[in-house]
């Protein structure tokens, strides 16, 4: 394995890859694990790229793809944990639903999918990877070139592929599935199962694509590991039960987390917080990320989930402004606690990971 010791935008890499390795593996660190951005100091001299007149451009132009990186990484302070990620954006264009056969329609911020399972029962038996599908050719073709274009500077990132529960929501439609949960929990499930082998074979698609014999990669979730990883998720357990969340997606959820090296599972929503006892029963899910959700308190509104979090023996990642950071150092522990911030200039952010330092305590 290639061992990349600098990173042009990273002074500090080897630094933090040595916590975030610790952080993944369970082990003690000086501080808690902090990532926060900031403008850097000459940013405002810098002219962001033009974006281009359609759509479809400004998602597909390699060239612009590149500009738009290189200015973010030119005009950001990547502080404590936080990486310079290459990315070609994840609207959902290159994923699994799409190789499928999805109709895929993209707007200007994000893309939408249309079931294409519409028959009374759910049936998977006849779908298969399309390698000759126009976005899988792009996702080749955008692979390479953010692979070559990250070389020395920054991470490149995986595709946003979708996973368990939500590749079969895109399939489907979250009605339908929805109905399928009750009607035909173990036709879910299996259906399921099968899925995620197509799953590891895109992954390693992409993998094998963006780092060649090393390990310097990283996913829409913006973290890296010394490892297979990515962030796990199935935001169609949105509000369902324990038990159907168990019948339906636990057995695929344990397939996978058995085939990565590394996991997150991004517990999206406090409509799928009662689900964190059940999660916590995979062994090989490292951390949970627990997000509230667009419209709701802050994560330490939630400070029981937080807590069980953390007796559970799992890494807690949250999300927080960085007024919250140091009340978020008082209750919890700094053992497996990764915090993501901002902050309005270098100077902040540099005080923000002193404040950390300072205030980290292992109440494990």
């Amino acid at each position: 394995m290639i061992i990349v010791d600098q990173l042009l935008y990273k002074p500090d890499w080897i630094e933090a890859r040595q916590r975030l390795e610790a952080w993944w593996n369970g082990r003690k660190t000086d501080r808690c694990l902090i990532s926060v951005t900031a403008p850097r100091a000459d940013a405002a001299t810098l002219v962001p790229p033009q974006r281009p007149p359609t759509i479809l451009e400004t998602w597909t132009d390699l060239q612009y793809i590149k500009a738009w990186n290189d200015h973010v990484h030119r005009t950001t302070f990547f502080g404590g944990e936080a990486l310079p990620v290459w990315t070609g954006w994840h609207p959902g264009h290159v994923s699994i639903p799409t190789f499928y056969g999805c109709p895929f329609k993209l707007d200007w911020e994000t893309g939408w999918h249309d079931p294409i399972l519409n028959g009374e029962k759910l049936d998977i038996s006849h779908l298969k990877i399309d390698r000759d599908n126009t976005w899988w050719h792009f996702g080749q073709k955008l692979l390479e070139f953010e692979r070559d274009q990250a070389r020395g500077k920054s991470i490149p990132s995986m595709t946003a592929i979708f996973g368990v529960g939500d590749t079969l929501a895109m399939l489907r439609g979250n009605e339908r599935l929805l109905l399928d949960m009750m009607d035909d929990p173990d036709g879910v499930c299996q259906s399921e199962l099968k899925l995620m082998d197509d799953w590891f074979d895109v992954y390693k698609w992409e993998t094998d694509i963006i780092c060649p014999g090393g390990d310097m990669y990283t996913t829409w979730f913006g973290l890296w590991a010394p490892g297979k990883y990515y962030p796990m998720q199935c935001d169609i357990s949105y509000g369902i039960s324990a038990d159907t969340f168990r019948r339906c997606y636990v057995p695929a959820l344990r397939k996978q987390a058995q085939f990565l090296d590394y996991a997150v599972y991004h517990v999206d929503g406090v409509g799928a917080f009662h689900l964190v006892d059940e999660l916590a029963k995979i062994e090989r899910i490292n951390a949970l990320q627990i997000l509230p959700g667009a419209g709701k308190p802050s994560p330490l509104h939630y400070s029981d989930v937080l807590h069980k979090v953390q007796r559970l023996r799992k890494g807690l990642h949250i999300s927080i402004p960085p007024e919250e950071v140091e009340a978020a150092l008082s209750m919890l522990s700094s053992r497996g606690l990764f915090i993501s911030t901002w902050a309005s200039s270098e100077k902040q952010a540099r005080e923000l990971i002193d404040l950390a330092g300072r205030l980290s305590v292992d109440r494990s």
